[in-house]
């Protein structure tokens, strides 16, 4: 198992340069009082493809020999890797095969097939859809660029925390959704050599909390199928991402279902922008733990804005 380092973050923040956004840091004066805390948000929902994973999916892409790519990619995905998989492959001129569950928010499934990557459904569980995959793999030849578990990917989502890292002095904590681990296996690798002061946060779903079960407990647990209004918080913690969790991870906290769709509404009425809801577990979290950062500076990954805009969740059916 090959551990990316800060040198490969650094050379994946070069290579991608050209296919990423910088995004921006945003902030709410309101959400501020309401937390006690000063909120720092990093908006990749405002990414090249809606998400953050577009960075290690990008950094994967562009890191394949020719060689390499002359199958193209493939992966499975409930949806933002898939999408942001789909995004690269275009940009590079290779197919990409994704699998993904039939339940994935179709407004996701339609951005895939929009960049032009190919969709095989499968159930929704992980054991269904790793099975589907390897019949995909098979029959493609295609290179398998895991949503989270590849040290490419997590080196690309690491250029994330080096963004705002360089954008806001002083942060005491980061806080970022955590379903697979690639984003705060990513946040873990940059932060710890480059700000080792800053604590690191996950955030995860009460009907999902696998990732918290696994830390308490010091090993993975994984669940097959869980439930949750934030569906790209439903894949389990690997080998690659424990490592970085369980070495560099202060606390995973967990957030109720009506807990993640008031926090999304809250940030949609109050900053006017659009999330995803695993982009909300981060706020509902901070919301629910007061306590842990108050008067902190604390930096909120907002990883992507794939949401079904017809299916809001505080909608009625």
């Amino acid at each position: 198992m090959y551990i990316p380092t800060l040198a490969d973050m650094l050379v994946a923040h070069e290579r991608i340069k050209p296919h990423v956004h910088r995004t921006p840091v945003l902030t709410s004066s309101f959400l501020n009082a309401l937390t006690g805390a000063e909120l720092f948000f990093k908006c990749e929902n405002f990414q090249k493809a809606a998400a953050f994973k577009v960075r290690g999916a990008s950094n994967a892409v562009f890191g394949l020999t020719d060689e390499q790519a002359k199958n193209g990619v493939c992966t499975h995905s409930s949806g933002n890797h898939a999408l942001s998989l789909s995004y690269a492959a275009g940009r590079r001129g290779i197919p990409c095969h994704v699998v993904m569950p039939h339940t994935a928010p179709q407004a996701k499934k339609d951005a895939v097939t929009g960049y032009g990557g190919k969709i095989t459904e499968c159930e929704p569980s992980t054991t269904s859809r790793e099975a589907v995959f390897a019949k995909v793999q098979e029959a493609t030849g295609a290179d398998f660029v895991h949503p989270y578990n590849d040290h490419r990917v997590i080196a690309g989502q690491a250029t994330c925390s080096r963004e705002l890292n360089e954008q806001v002095d002083g942060l005491d904590a980061v806080v970022a959704p955590i379903g697979g681990g690639g984003m705060i296996s990513g946040t873990c690798l940059t932060l710890s050599n480059l700000a080792p002061q800053v604590k690191i946060f996950a955030a995860e779903p009460e009907q999902a909390d696998d990732a918290c079960r696994s830390f308490r407990a010091g090993h993975i647990i994984a669940d097959d199928a869980p439930v949750t209004v934030a569906d790209g918080l439903k894949v389990p913690l690997k080998e690659l991402t424990w490592h970085f969790v369980s070495n560099h991870v202060t606390d995973i906290l967990t957030a109720s279902e009506q807990e993640i769709i008031d926090a999304m509404r809250l940030i949609w009425a109050r900053m006017k922008i659009v999330m995803e809801p695993s982009s909300a577990v981060p706020l509902a979290t901070i919301l629910k733990n007061k306590d842990v950062f108050a008067g902190k500076r604390v930096g909120v990954i907002v990883t992507g804005g794939n949401v079904d805009l017809d299916k809001l969740p505080w909608m009625k059916n």
